[in-house]
């Protein structure tokens, strides 16, 4: 993720994140709400061990962790978010075994936020819910949706988390702030910078990396579920969201509850295929945003939609050798120009309406700050310069899941070539190393498992959402996941955006009948935006 390529593809925006950039963004855009600051990573040694089969609270050695209590809290308020009173939330942690095969040893902490139900009286337990990332914080989903969860919060505890190594959990850290902006801003990167990279996580979080993988934070969500006293894992997740969701699933299914996992990872496919997918997803967004373009009054792209397109990639290429000024000294390099604008597309027309104006601002005016902060909004840098551990995260727990293997060369020129052709304008100055996003070719720890079909026999019914014109997880993956399952049906967003619950009121109302009545959608269902 942060090993940069010309063009980032790495993870979905976490929802609250991106809420708040849009909200803040129709003048100047301002930062993005500081996260909590994380804890120190264990200091006490650990060997990677094959993950034990999953017994939950039935095994004596994992009972204590089952049954703790947690200690609810008012959280502590940030005087940088001054429109939003965290203490108003409540904050606990999590102990959970740092290596489940030795649930005896060193163990570790997951941050917890909790939104109480507003209708006490008719609860129905909790829901917890994860962003995406992987790296995207739970707590800072529930502490900054707003209303956006209003009617599922009157029945339920909105319960977020950060998975482990993520956030203000017991975290994974790698690069400094003076190195993320480096590397953040570069529109090449060094064939060895992969090596850099997992030396520096080596180094700082070397003891937490073995246990960093989603099927290891899907046993720490169990464990969330029985400490909260519920029978059954209520969960909607977003993007990533959705494969960890499958993985609790997959291993718990007589525990899953109504699970809702929208914008869907498609387990079968490894990273390599994912990226080239992702290229051309990205691809047609850009396509439909800049035809979009063309149709309003103010437009930097001109009026020509068969033209727009091949205008902004030429734009955002263009800052390689003539980057624009930006405030505070800084440059808006052709890296930081194709992550701005591709942030944007995970949203739709309101997020469009704000790229648009930042395009104006930079490609009639040579200002690069607009652009740049959102930029910096997808990559946890706010307006001191400080990273969030978010870029660091998703590099261990990606290398660290299935499907991370290094491809053979033969394969990958081939997926360069599909590269090429599927997103031309997207992937124009791709080479084969572009291709290994993030880089895991040296990272120590890797899966012995392989992207499978994810089948959960046993589950509880299941429900998936894909959005057709959605370029981070692309609508064919949700239909994957949906029909791999034993037991799910697949609700349809038409539209474009990542994730369909917050662009439509159709997918809105289905999805809460679903969780707050237990009523699965008619097969094939199809929902307009918005």
């Amino acid at each position: 993720m942060i090993m940069r390529t010309t063009r980032p593809f790495r993870r979905a925006l976490p929802a609250a994140v991106l809420a708040v950039l849009l909200a803040s963004c129709s003048s100047t855009p301002g930062p993005s709400p500081a996260p909590p600051s994380a804890p120190g990573s264990p200091s006490a040694s650990a060997s990677p061990s094959p993950t034990a089969k999953p017994t939950g609270a039935d095994d004596p050695a994992l009972r204590a962790f089952y049954t703790q209590q947690i200690a609810w809290a008012p959280c502590p308020d940030d005087p940088k978010t001054e429109k939003i009173d965290e203490s108003a939330l409540q904050c606990g942690r999590l102990r959970v075994p740092l290596d489940y095969a030795n649930p005896a040893g060193e163990g570790i902490e997951v941050a917890l936020a909790r939104k109480p139900a507003a209708a006490a009286d008719q609860r129905l337990g909790s829901l917890v819910l994860n962003p995406g990332g992987p790296g995207g914080s739970g707590v800072q989903q529930v502490q900054y949706s707003g209303d956006s969860f209003k009617d599922l919060n009157a029945r339920y505890d909105l319960v977020g988390f950060d998975p482990r190594g993520v956030g203000a959990s017991t975290a994974v850290h790698c690069l400094d702030d003076a190195t993320h902006d480096t590397w953040a801003l570069s529109d090449g990167r060094a064939d060895d910078q992969g090596k850099a990279y997992a030396d520096a996580c080596a180094a700082n979080s070397g003891k937490l990396l073995p246990h960093l993988g989603t099927r290891d934070a899907a046993r720490d969500l169990d464990v969330l579920r029985g400490a909260l006293g519920d029978p059954k894992l209520n969960y909607f997740g977003f993007s990533y969201g959705t494969y960890l969701g499958s993985s609790y699933a997959e291993q718990f299914p007589d525990r899953t509850g109504r699970l809702v996992l929208d914008g869907a990872v498609d387990p079968t496919a490894d990273q390599l295929d994912q990226l080239v997918q992702q290229f051309a997803g990205f691809e047609k967004s850009l396509t439909a945003f800049a035809a979009d373009c063309v149709k309003q009054e103010q437009c930097p792209l001109g009026k020509d939609a068969g033209k727009a397109p091949q205008k902004l990639a030429t734009f955002l290429d263009g800052l390689r050798a003539h980057p624009l000024a930006a405030g505070k000294g800084r440059e808006l390099t052709s890296a930081a120009g194709w992550t701005g604008t591709l942030n944007m597309l995970y949203g739709s027309e309101k997020s469009w309406e704000y790229l648009r104006n930042a395009l104006s601002w930079a490609m009639l005016r040579d200002k690069g700050d607009y652009l740049l902060a959102m930029a910096d909004d997808y990559n946890g840098r706010d307006e001191d310069g400080h990273y969030t551990n978010m870029f660091d995260a998703y590099t261990a727990i990606h290398c660290a899941d299935p499907g991370a293997d290094t491809p053979t060369a033969d394969r990958l020129q081939a997926a360069l070539a599909a590269a090429h052709q599927q997103a031309p304008l997207v992937t124009a100055h791709f080479t084969d190393r572009d291709l290994f996003d993030p880089d895991c070719r040296s990272w120590p720890y890797h899966s012995a498992e392989k992207p499978h079909v994810v089948k959960a026999a046993g589950s509880a019914p299941i429900l998936v959402v894909g959005s057709t014109g959605d370029p981070a997880t692309p609508y064919a993956w949700a239909e994957k996941l949906a029909s791999g399952f034993a037991n799910a049906t697949l609700l349809t967003r038409e539209g474009d955006g990542h994730t369909g619950y917050g662009k439509s009121t159709c997918i809105r109302t289905a999805v809460n009948g679903f969780l707050l009545d237990g009523t699965m959608p008619a097969a094939g269902t199809r929902c307009p935006t918005p």
